[in-house]
């Protein structure tokens, strides 16, 4: 059986006796951002419950155990055994209380991570950002290259598939950007040499 030592709001002490095996996890912080420490020790079989005492900045906790008393401390995360009764001498005694069992906290699946117009999601891996998707098969599947899709207004479907079909059709000036005929040797504008 394991038992709960609340040792200030946020801040638990979970014992648990599996074998000869005694489990110290603590768990500190608020809902959201909670950190968690797992710590084994062998201590023997306990032959009755821990009793816990405050200490200077955490907890001492004497275990009865077939191989005697055995004290663990606690100080915030960190966990070790210490010696004999030194430790609880007049320190104020902490409630136990009879648990379950230690609390794991369940992994939450990714959410989609989105930014500004772009999207994220891991399971396929799929991106997008505006008109353009990026998607990558499952391991699973055979490796396939990434596929890019693109979308585009009409206007410009046409226009970047005459540029396609015709590799050497110029529709404007690489250098100022200003309209050119195909036929046009250099620029009306700023007089770049089209090629």
């Amino acid at each position: 059986m394991a038992y709960l030592c609340e040792l200030n709001p946020g801040h638990q002490v979970y014992l648990d006796n599996q074998g000869h095996q005694t489990i110290i996890t603590t768990t500190m912080g608020q809902p959201g951002q909670q950190q968690q420490a797992s710590s084994s020790m062998t201590t023997g079989g306990w032959t009755a419950p821990p009793q816990a005492y405050q200490s200077p900045g955490g907890a001492v906790f004497k275990l009865l155990t077939t191989q005697g008393e055995v004290y663990i401390s606690v100080h915030g995360s960190s966990v070790s055994m210490t010696g004999a009764v030194t430790p609880v001498a007049g320190a104020q005694p902490l409630s136990m209380q009879p648990t379950t069992a230690v609390p794991t906290p369940p992994m939450q699946p990714m959410q989609p991570m989105t930014m500004g117009n772009m999207q994220m999601t891991m399971n396929p891996m799929e991106m997008r950002m505006g008109t353009m998707e990026l998607k990558m098969e499952s391991a699973s599947q055979p490796p396939a290259a990434p596929q890019v899709k693109t979308s585009t207004s009409a206007t410009s479907t046409s226009a970047t598939s005459a540029s396609a079909t015709s590799g050497s059709t110029r529709q404007f000036c690489s250098q100022c950007g200003t309209k050119v005929a195909p036929e046009d040797r250099f620029c009306s504008n700023c007089g770049h040499a089209l090629g």
